[in-house]
């Protein structure tokens, strides 16, 4: 049994106009902040209140974690509820935070850019410089802000708004949400990608990356590789019709 269970939030439907969705940003700040302008566009043509989720995998690979971390901290666009999911890598960074002997797997995960984004020098501090993972650890601790580790300790593993469930990974098919586990919510591929939700819902979800965004048999996958070349897809729902943006 887990120890401890992420927040799972459920949202009223008719309280938005329009939601936009993005996953696994993945350090590409730049890539973020365009996309955003573009939400914020189309959006000003939309009245009424609108919701934007962001679906984990803030950090690890791109060149800017840290300054990803620091726009999720800031507050949302005018006119906008923002609600940021936890990711599998967010919470193996946290984790390594937290113990980094235990987690060292993290380091194998493009943690280097991360690391650099705060200023530290993975490969220079475990190579040249000698220094053992405990002080890498610790040093990471240091120049990484406590706002950003109290982001990624606060952070839920799904949104729920009617209908839709919004969630970094997928679920477990044929399960209720309440009986999803977080580590089914944040890892889980198969059966799900084959199988779909089994349920009668839409799960919007990241983690897979693919060329294009995915229309599966109950789930639509928005994981389109921006920190591998590929580009940053936003999914747009508004009166119950889903279209990229």
């Amino acid at each position: 049994m887990e120890q401890f269970r992420r927040a799972r939030i459920d949202l009223l439907a008719q309280n938005y106009t329009a939601i936009y969705a993005l996953s696994d940003i993945h350090g590409c700040h730049d890539e973020l902040i365009e996309a955003e302008k573009r939400i914020v566009a189309d959006a000003a043509k939309i009245p009424g209140r609108k919701l934007l989720m962001f679906l984990g995998d803030y950090v690890d690979r791109g060149p800017r974690s840290s300054d990803v971390l620091q726009h999720l901290c800031d507050p949302p666009p005018t006119g906008f509820d923002r609600y940021s999911l936890l990711g599998n890598h967010d919470d193996v960074f946290l984790k390594f935070l937290d113990d980094p002997h235990s987690n060292r797997d993290w380091l194998e995960y493009g943690s280097g850019p991360t690391l650099a984004s705060y200023g530290v020098d993975m490969d220079y501090l475990l190579g040249q410089a000698g220094r053992s993972l405990e002080e890498l650890g610790e040093a990471a601790r240091r120049a990484i802000p406590p706002a950003h580790v109290k982001l990624l300790r606060s952070l839920p593993v799904a949104v729920t708004v009617g209908s839709i469930i919004f969630v970094h990974a997928g679920i477990q098919p044929n399960i209720s949400l309440a009986g999803q586990t977080d580590d089914d919510l944040i890892w889980i591929r198969e059966p799900f990608l084959s199988q779909g939700p089994q349920l009668p819902v839409l799960v919007v979800h990241g983690h897979t990356p693919s060329p294009r965004p995915t229309f599966g048999s109950g789930r639509i996958g928005i994981d389109t590789a921006v920190s591998m070349g590929g580009t940053l897809t936003v999914l747009k729902i508004a009166d119950g019709q889903p279209t990229i943006l």
